[in-house]
C-alpha cells in the first residue's frame, strides 16, 4: 500500500478520535473486518462482505467509497447485524474502486451524535481491459491483483463467454499475474471476458465484464500456382488463383534458383478477383527456377504459401545424326501432369510433333527423319505440360523456352549411275540433308552441250537430251545451293553413264 493510504487512515482516524472524544457518551467501537468486494460481471454490480464488529451497542453499518480521509459515505445500513451490501455502479466498468467499512454505535447520552470505528481494511474490485491483437492472433486481459488480506489469493481464473453464452471458467493463471494471452479463439465472433480471484476456501472475488469482437481479416484457405511457364518474350510468366472469399489483396512473391538456392523476395503483387499474374523479366529460362506466393495480412506478416512452382528447363545434345532432348519433370502442381508435348520448328513455326507420357523426361529424335522439313537456319523445339485434377479447378499449362540447334547440312552426290531401266539406280540427283533456299544445278557433256538443267531441289536426272538416251561414258555436273543457314555452296565433279543393257 502506499504512504498515501497510511496517512489517510492516520488523518481520517483521528478526526474520528478527536470527534468521539467531544462525545463523553460514545465510546468508539472496533472496527468490522471487510472479507470480500466482488463485482456481478453481468450487471456491473458491487456485492461487499464484511465480519460484524466484536463491540457492542452497534446501530449501523457505514459504506464508504475510499478515495480521501473526508469521503463521505456512500450509504448507512442501520441494521446491527448487516453483514453484506450491494452498490449499484457503472464505475465498474471503467475501473478499481475501493471501498471500507466502518461500524457505528449510538451516544448514550440523549441528544448526542453516536460514534463510528476506525475503518475498516480496504479492498479494492478487480477491474479487467481486454485487447485484440490480430496481427499475431491473440487476445490479451488484464487486471489489477486482489488483496492478500484477509483472505490470501490461491490463483486467477479466466471466464469466457463466446456469442452471449454464459460465462464459463476456460484458463487458469497464477496468483501473481496480473495479465494472460488467449491465441485460441474464433474469429468473427464476439467474445466477453472476466477475471476471477479464487481463494483457498472456495470464495471468490470477479472483475467486470469486457468485451470485443475478434472480426479480423480473413486470409485465404490456399493459393493455387497455376503455372511458371516461358513466354513470346523469353521471360518467364506466372500465374496465381486464391481463395476467392479472402479479405486480403497483397501478396509477396519469392524465387529461387536451383535446388540449392534461398528463397528471396522479387516483387509485392497484388491479386485482381483472386488472380495473382507476374512476369520475371530478372530470371534466366534456360535455370530450374522455383516460387512461392505468401499471402501478407495488413501487419504486414505471412499468413498463407501457395504450392511451389517451377519453370520446365529442355536440353538437347547432338549425337552423330541423333538429337536427344530432355527436360525436368513438372511436378509442383497441386494436381498432376496429364502429358507433355513436344513442338518442332523446322522454318514455318512451331507444330505439334509429338505427345509424351507423364513418366517420359527424355526423347531422341532422328535428323534424317526431319531434314526435308528443315528451312530454316535453326531447328528449334519447347515443351510443354498440362495439368490435370487440380483440387480447385484450376487447368494450368507450363512451357520450357526454346532450345534450337542449327540443321546439318550435308550435299552428297553419287559418281555414278545405271538408267537402264531395272529401278535400280535409274536417277541422278545429289542428296542434301536440308531444304534449300536456292538450288541450281547444270549436267553437261564432254563439249559443254547442256544435258539437264533444273532450279527444283527434288527433280532428277533420267540419263537423257530432251529424251534422247545420252551414251555411256562421263558427264559434268555444276551445283550451286542457298542452305538453311543462309550459306552459298557451289560445287562441280562427275558422274558416269553405265548401261549394263
Amino acid at each position: 500500500m502506499t504512504k498515501w493510504y497510511y496517512y489517510s487512515i492516520f488523518v481520517y482516524i483521528g478526526l474520528l478520535s478527536v470527534n468521539a472524544s467531544s462525545q463523553t457518551g460514545c465510546t468508539v467501537p472496533l472496527s468490522p473486518v471487510l472479507t470480500l468486494v466482488s463485482v456481478q460481471p453481468e450487471t456491473g454490480k458491487t456485492d461487499l462482505t464484511w465480519n460484524l464488529s466484536s463491540s457492542a451497542g452497534i446501530a449501523a453499518y457505514i459504506i464508504y467509497t475510499y478515495k480521501s480521509a473526508d469521503a463521505p459515505p456512500i450509504d448507512t445500513i442501520w441494521n446491527p447485524s448487516a453483514t453484506n451490501y450491494t452498490l449499484t455502479s457503472t464505475g465498474t466498468k471503467y475501473f478499481s474502486t475501493s471501498y471500507v467499512v466502518a461500524a457505528y454505535r449510538l451516544s448514550v447520552v440523549p441528544g448526542e451524535e453516536g460514534c463510528p470505528s476506525p475503518l475498516s481494511n480496504v479492498l479494492s474490485t478487480i477491474f479487467c481491459s481486454t485487447s485484440i491483437d490480430t496481427c499475431n492472433r491473440r487476445i490479451e486481459i488484464s487486471w489489477n491483483k486482489y488483496s492478500d488480506f484477509p483472505k490470501p489469493v490461491k490463483e486467477y481464473k479466466i471466464l469466457v463467454s463466446v456469442n452471449g453464452a454464459p460465462l464459463t471458467d476456460l484458463y487458469t493463471s497464477g496468483k501473481s499475474t496480473e495479465n494472460y494471452t488467449i491465441t485460441d479463439f474464433i474469429t468473427d465472433s464476439q467474445y466477453c471476458l472476466a477475471v476471477k480471484a479464487v481463494f483457498d476456501d472456495g470464495t471468490f472475488s470477479t472483475s467486470n465484464k469486457s468485451c470485443l469482437s475478434t472480426k479480423m481479416q480473413r486470409p485465404p484457405d490456399w493459393i493455387n500456382a497455376d503455372y511458371a511457364t516461358v513466354n513470346e518474350d523469353n521471360q518467364i510468366s506466372l500465374s496465381f488463383t486464391a481463395d476467392p472469399v479472402s479479405e486480403i489483396y497483397s501478396y509477396s512473391l519469392a524465387r529461387k534458383t536451383g535446388t540449392s538456392g534461398v528463397f528471396e523476395e522479387i516483387a509485392r503483387p497484388v491479386s485482381n478477383n483472386g488472380r495473382i499474374l507476374f512476369t520475371d523479366a530478372e530470371a534466366k529460362p534456360t535455370n530450374n527456377n522455383y516460387y512461392r506466393l505468401s499471402a501478407i495480412n495488413s501487419c504486414n506478416i505471412p499468413v498463407t504459401q501457395s504450392n511451389i512452382c517451377s519453370n520446365m528447363v529442355l536440353d538437347m545434345q547432338r549425337s552423330g545424326d541423333e538429337m536427344i532432348l530432355s527436360w525436368n519433370a513438372y511436378k509442383k502442381w497441386m494436381g498432376s501432369v496429364s502429358d507433355y508435348k513436344l513442338f518442332i520448328n523446322t522454318g514455318n513455326g512451331f507444330t505439334l510433333k509429338t505427345t509424351l507420357s507423364v513418366s517420359d523426361t527424355l526423347i531422341k529424335l532422328s535428323y534424317k527423319d526431319i531434314m526435308y522439313e528443315v528451312s530454316a537456319e535453326e531447328v528449334c523445339f519447347y515443351i510443354k505440360a498440362s495439368e490435370t485434377s487440380n483440387p480447385h479447378g484450376v487447368t494450368g499449362e507450363s512451357r520450357s523456352a526454346q532450345i534450337c540447334s542449327l540443321p546439318t547440312e550435308v550435299i552428297t552426290v553419287p559418281n555414278v549411275f545405271t538408267p537402264d531401266g531395272d529401278l535400280l539406280n535409274d536417277k541422278f540427283k545429289p542428296v542434301l540433308s536440308f531444304t534449300p533456299r536456292d538450288y541450281h544445278l547444270i549436267i553437261t557433256d564432254r563439249n559443254g552441250t547442256i544435258l539437264f538443267e533444273t532450279r527444283n531441289h527434288l527433280e532428277d536426272w533420267d540419263g537423257t537430251r530432251n529424251g534422247d538416251p545420252q551414251p555411256q561414258g562421263v558427264t559434268l555436273w555444276f551445283l550451286k545451293v542457298n542452305t538453311p543457314s543462309d550459306k552459298s555452296i557451289t560445287r562441280t565433279g562427275t558422274v558416269t553413264i553405265i548401261r549394263n543393257r
